[in-house]
């Protein structure tokens, strides 16, 4: 275990030992569905935390990829079952910033921290094999834009928001293919080929328009989509958290892709230019080029 790791769990520990208590929908309370879904839920982050931490004593992150990924992970057990999961429950703001987290935030730091050799290195050759047919997915960022749009859209409808409101196995499924559906996505813009570098850009377009225009229709509608015991003016706010906020992932991912993109052109440029340049001093004096070759062999 790293430095980094063996000093920051601890004190995240105590944190998250601490906010239990407040918890809405911890294994303790609730239902007896409501518990087994949340022991699930919980169950499942814990178990891919664990998976990472024992393959980080096999294969080191980079420090600010393990800050990363924990990171991440407290965000995640935040919003699944901390105070943010009973706010959602009544607040069309509340279930918004919820959302959010999942896709553009906890999603982003996951692929950003790059986990897979530790999830390896834990799990062997078996949890290699599973996510090898959801990498060659990555290869087609505008699918992925696709199925996460239609994601969620789906999950965004009056009819299914209410669904996974009212039965807390549904509400697990839509936060499970949130973060799924937007993992793939920010794997394929964030670490794409470069020959393929315009289409991730058009991807990061297409889903700041649609989640744009779907956080507008929230701020402009003129009664609630969502029931009546959920205000308008709550639901306003929750769609000019997805309009607005919501984009500036999507703009620094572009931003970052742009970048990457141009390092890539230029270096192959200055390349090109020291390769012409060479060329040329061997036109005019072959005798001192191969002098200086053999110099910079040496």
């Amino acid at each position: 275990m790293s430095h980094v790791q063996r000093t920051c769990l601890p004190s995240l520990c105590v944190l998250w030992g601490a906010s239990m208590p407040a918890m809405a929908h911890s294994p303790t309370s609730g239902s007896a569905q409501e518990q087994i879904a949340s022991m699930l839920a919980v169950g499942l982050l814990g178990v891919f935390w664990l998976f990472y931490l024992a393959g980080s004593r096999r294969r080191q992150a980079q420090v600010w990829r393990a800050m990363a990924f924990h990171a991440a992970m407290l965000l995640g057990f935040f919003a699944v079952a901390g105070p943010l999961d009973e706010w959602a429950e009544t607040s069309t703001t509340a279930h918004m910033v919820q959302h959010m987290l999942f896709m553009v935030v906890i999603a982003p730091l996951w692929v950003l921290s790059r986990p897979l050799k530790r999830l390896a290195a834990a799990g062997g050759k078996w949890v290699s094999r599973g996510w090898r047919p959801l990498l060659r997915l990555t290869r087609h960022p505008v699918l992925l834009a696709y199925l996460h749009g239609l994601t969620i859209w789906f999950w965004h409808m009056p009819r299914f928001y209410q669904l996974a409101l009212d039965n807390s196995w549904w509400h697990v499924v839509e936060h499970g293919m949130f973060m799924l559906t937007a993992g793939l996505f920010w794997w394929a813009v964030l670490y794409g080929r470069q020959r393929s570098v315009h289409w991730s850009l058009f991807a990061l377009l297409l889903t700041l328009m649609h989640t744009g225009f779907l956080g507008a229709l929230l701020t402009f509608a003129q009664a609630p989509l969502y029931g009546e015991a959920r205000s308008l003016q709550d639901q306003q706010l929750a769609g000019l958290i997805m309009w607005v906020p919501g984009a500036l992932p999507y703009l620094l991912a572009a931003a970052w892709v742009g970048y990457r993109r141009f390092r890539t052109v230029h270096r192959g440029a200055l390349d090109s230019e020291t390769a012409a340049g060479s060329l040329q001093r061997a036109a005019k004096d072959p005798i001192l080029w191969e002098s200086e070759e053999r110099q910079g062999k040496l």
